[in-house]
């Protein structure tokens, strides 16, 4: 599929200061097959843009409105609000495309964080396709996924890469999500929130898994 990226940018003034920016890439796909599905994909990514962009021209721009007049008067700082949103394609067929968003949000204090989701699309049935249209056959997915993966982790920390909570196994159970998932190299990536299995430092944290389909 030929993806084209599309950008929303701008810079917000408030008493004659930068107080907040904003970046925001979306994907639109450029193609005469598939064209229901091809519509509902441009139609989608373009309306999360639309919707990231409104919050951050809204309720974002306000916040930060209220933080430069608190650190003005108090002989703060001045902190600039900061809105990133990216995106990764990461499989790519003439009839299904995968792919991550990262909306990455600074509001102050010692860093932002990031909120990812994802989409894998199938063109022929023109939707979203689900993590258990993976694992045909197989009702119990979802705890073998988590086995994988604390048998990775439990790995990954006997090899002396502790960077996860001490308690990630209930964790990984706790947080796992159907919809955190994408497509690349021909295996399942499942992924966790900052905060959800490891600290901060430790960031998006992604585990591959082999599927069934």
């Amino acid at each position: 599929m030929r993806i084209k990226k599309e950008v929303f940018e701008k810079e917000l003034k408030y008493d004659g200061q930068i107080i907040l920016k904003y970046t925001i890439e979306y994907p639109q796909i450029i193609e005469e097959k598939w064209i229901e599905g091809i519509k509902k994909f441009n139609a989608y990514n373009y309306q999360k843009a639309i919707m990231l962009k409104s919050i951050s021209e809204g309720e974002l721009f306000k916040e930060a409105k209220e933080t430069y007049e608190y650190n003005k008067k108090n002989g703060y700082p001045i902190m600039v609000y900061e809105v990133y949103s990216t995106f990764e394609i990461t499989y790519n067929t003439e009839q299904m495309v995968s792919l991550y968003i990262d909306d990455y949000i600074y509001r102050g204090g010692a860093h932002g964080n990031t909120k990812r989701t994802s989409q894998t699309w199938d063109f022929r049935i023109g939707k979203m396709v689900p993590l258990k249209n993976f694992f045909v056959n197989d009702e119990n997915y979802v705890s073998k996924i988590v086995t994988d993966i604390n048998n990775f982790i439990g790995q990954d920390i006997a090899n002396g890469n502790n960077i996860y909570f001490e308690n990630y196994c209930c964790l990984s159970i706790q947080y796992f999500n159907v919809d955190n998932y994408y497509l690349q190299d021909g295996y399942i990536i499942i992924y966790y929130q900052e905060y959800d299995i490891a600290p901060y430092s430790s960031g998006i944290l992604t585990f591959k898994i082999s599927c069934s389909k």
